[in-house]
């Protein structure tokens, strides 16, 4: 087998597409037992054509999209690697088990637990192990936590290798937010052998998507991209690269750094034999290696932060130390002031959140990740995760959508065997303490030391030294004047050494008089000394304003933008999140309780339908805008949706007796033989917030039936929905249908498999990319 990373590897191209050629009408993974020998052409096919990696026909078969089948993920896995196996005996690729998403969206978002899909992964690779596969691929993922889950699922049920492509939009975003470089972030800290992207569009459009990766990874990256883009041809769809305009293609494109390339969606052994023969750029060429990085990198479900490149503050507030009316949330469940905390801190400057739920009396483990899970729900600031319990530390970890930094582990011989092993697992950075068994160096050398052991043990665990983060620990001026100097000789040294560091800014001037004062001056230090963060209440002024001068002064703000923005308008700390949020704050910052409550004070002094119109549909508005300019995602959209719903509920339950008028019926269907109704959910979730009428016939829905529900409600918009491929001439079916019967209906459709001009093609009214492009499509019709 050529070595990963450094000679050309081949993956094999599309199946769905092929077999909806011959007649494909259930779902391919029962071919693996109805149609063997079309399934073993199919892939003699591809290992004839030279691919060194073969996707067993498994994509789909979890027990989801298996509820209804008569069928079990184990049967259908068996069979379809047996088949890999058997088609493949002369060549000897590798058979890769192929785990595609569930169809579901995740919890808080969606309404599938973690835990649930972890266990739906567990099952399918558990039956791919017990089969006999080499590989595990996880491909056309859209959602960072399914990633996540099923990567957790990977490790925890087998030893294989595992590969990771996702699918971002023409915008490089997945579906719930994260960036290429976010997911790519959070594969790589997982453990994957490789990264790379899949499906949604052909190489020429992924092109800067794959420029995007490379930049980001230190993986072998993968770059299986569709056979071009899908058209109608004479009422068939197609794609629209030939085999040699695929191959040149991709084959131009992988000197971007893409070191495993192959096809999706439209393509055919015909195109990969055009890759694998070499005739554009692989005779007996070798791939560049992957650049090498040494950057920290912590990053949430959407974003992400490089530590050593620019000062970062870690607000500290989410910490019950000194906190009363922290604590007091603590013991009564009340996430929603934990929620205030973190956008308070975030608008306050924050680019980390430090989370701590420690407290006597509480159940830490349970505590800790509901209130990560909180936080989360709110905002996509990369998190802190503050424990000494390693039970507790176990389950934020576990949770915690993205890659996030764990406080802490010191050089005592128990942390290091307890706490790197759960830093690797769950692919966190780490806050190393300098101090050890013999407690705190009194020097800056043996901080240093302890930092460099721990390093040193981290490597054993195969946490990379950009992983560890050394707090050299700030000590009280008061009770040593030299406390001070120690700490900024450390950072500095360990700075010079390529490691990013750490500090408690505060705990230098307990028991001293001004300060805010003190605590400014040596962090202004500390940054000239080289430090990366600073934990610290960004509400705090005086800091604040330290950190904004110095950073300028350090040349760590880029023409001083950071600086300008600061200070031009004379800017003040933002209010506190004690504040007590108007309706349209709170469905901004999807806040369910203040939401209701906020409802419940407006209509003391207001009519029902005049807050409605006035506060929750402009709030929706604000929040869809956001959404459609890359500020917020959609788990920001949906949250905000849930607390406009709650704050309706209160106010409808007033209007008991008034008129409770839509603004115009809508059927939605997942079109026939597509099981995947993310998409829909998503729309009508919001078509409900905007107050239509929403007649949801679920998924895998024949033409017949939509046609039935939109004679009998009379409704006149309805929304059709296909992520798969193989499933559009359904689509197109059922519009057709709609078309002869309902000609006065308008048709709006959507899904990752389509384009405004195929969607024209078909015969469908209006294209929408997304959840709100449904809802002004709405609006205009109504």
């Amino acid at each position: 087998m050529k070595k990963l990373g450094e000679d050309i590897l081949f993956f094999d191209g599309g199946m769905g597409t092929l077999l909806q050629a011959q007649g494909l009408d259930t779902l391919p993974e029962i071919w693996n037992v109805t149609n063997e020998e079309a399934i073993f052409a199919i892939h003699k096919a591809y290992a004839d054509a030279g691919c060194n990696i073969i996707k067993a026909n498994t994509f789909g078969a979890n027990r989801l999209k298996l509820a209804d089948s008569g069928y079990s993920p184990e049967e259908l896995i068996s069979a379809g690697i047996s088949i890999a196996k058997r088609a493949t005996a002369q060549s000897s690729p590798l058979i890769a088990l192929d785990i595609g998403p569930t169809g579901k969206l995740l919890a808080p978002v969606g309404d599938l637990p973690f835990e649930d899909a972890i266990e739906i992964f567990a099952q399918m690779v558990r039956a791919g192990v017990a089969a006999g596969a080499e590989l595990i691929l996880i491909e056309t993922m859209s959602d960072t936590y399914e990633i996540k889950a099923a990567m957790l699922a990977a490790k925890e049920n087998s030893d294989l290798p595992i590969m990771v492509t996702f699918s971002p939009d023409e915008n490089g975003r997945l579906l719930t937010g994260a960036d290429v470089q976010t997911a790519a972030t959070l594969i790589e800290s997982l453990g994957a052998c490789a990264v790379g992207l899949n499906c949604g569009f052909g190489p020429r459009q992924m092109e800067p998507h794959l420029r995007n990766i490379c930049a980001a990874t230190t993986l072998p990256v993968i770059f299986n991209p569709n056979g071009g883009m899908p058209k109608i041809v004479d009422g068939v769809t197609v794609f629209d690269l030939s085999p040699a305009d695929f191959a040149a293609h991709v084959a131009e494109l992988s000197a971007l750094g893409a070191t495993i390339l192959g096809g999706c969606c439209g393509t055919t052994p015909a195109h990969l034999a055009e890759l694998t023969r070499g005739k554009t750029f692989f005779d007996g060429k070798k791939s560049s290696p992957a650049p090498h990085f040494n950057k920290t990198k912590i990053s949430s479900y959407a974003k992400t932060v490089t530590l050593g490149e620019e000062l970062i503050i870690i607000g500290e507030r989410i910490n019950p130390t000194g906190k009363p009316k922290l604590k007091a949330a603590l013991r009564e469940n009340n996430f929603d002031f934990i929620r205030s905390e973190a956008l308070a801190q975030v608008s306050q400057g924050a680019q980390l959140l430090d989370v701590n739920a420690g407290l006597p009396g509480i159940d830490e483990a349970a505590m800790l990740p509901a209130a990560v899970c909180a936080v989360q729900s709110v905002t996509d600031t990369p998190l802190v995760i503050d424990t000494s319990d390693i039970v507790a530390a176990e389950a934020a970890l576990r949770v915690y959508n993205g890659k996030p930094l764990l406080n802490s582990v010191n050089g005592k011989e128990e942390s290091l065997r307890t706490v790197l092993p759960l830093a690797k697992k769950y692919g966190a950075a780490v806050i190393a303490l300098a101090l050890d068994d013999s407690g705190i160096p009194e020097d800056a050398f043996g901080r240093m030391k302890i930092a460099h052991k721990i390093i040193d043990a981290a490597a054993e665990y195969g946490i990379p030294r950009h992983d560890i983060v050394v707090d050299a620990l700030t000590m009280t001026l008061s009770t040593n004047v030299a406390n001070a100097h120690v700490t900024l000789i450390a950072v500095e040294e360990l700075h010079k050494s390529g490691i990013c560091t750490v500090l408690g800014v505060s705990n230098i001037s307990f028991g001293l008089p001004a300060r805010e004062q003190l605590n400014a001056g040596f962090l202004a230090l500390a940054v000239s000394r080289g430090l990366s963060a600073a934990i610290a209440n960004p509400a705090n002024e005086t800091i604040m304003s330290a950190f904004y001068v110095q950073k300028a002064l350090a040349g760590r703000d880029p023409d001083c933008a950071a600086y300008v923005a600061r200070f031009s308008h004379q800017k003040t700390a933002a209010a506190p999140a004690a504040q007590t949020r108007t309706l349209y704050e709170a469905v901004i910052a999807g806040m369910e309780n203040e939401a209701k409550n906020a409802a419940h004070s407006l209509l003391e002094k207001e009519e029902a339908l005049a807050i409605i119109n006035t506060h929750l549909i402009p709030a929706l508005n604000t929040a869809g805008e956001t959404f459609a300019t890359g500020e917020t995602f959609l788990p920001q959209l949906l949250k905000s949706a849930a607390s406009a719903t709650a704050a309706f509920d209160v106010i409808r339950a007033s209007m008991a007796g008034e008129s409770g008028a839509t603004r115009g019926k809508i059927v939605l269907a997942t079109v026939h033989g597509d099981i995947h109704d993310i998409g829909k959910n998503i729309v009508k979730t919001l078509l409900e917030n905007y107050n239509f009428d929403v007649i949801d016939l679920g998924k895998n829905v024949p033409p017949e039936e939509v046609l039935a529900a939109v004679q009998t409600s009379g409704a006149t918009l309805v929304g059709l929905s296909a992520l798969m491929t193989t499933t559009v001439a359904a689509m197109e079916r059922t519009i057709t249908l709609l078309r002869e019967h309902v000609p006065d209906c308008k048709i709006m459709v959507g899904g990752a498999v389509l384009t405004a001009e195929y969607a024209k093609k078909m015969g469908a009214d209006h294209y929408s990319p997304d959840a709100m492009g449904a809802v002004r499509y709405a609006e205009q019709v109504f």
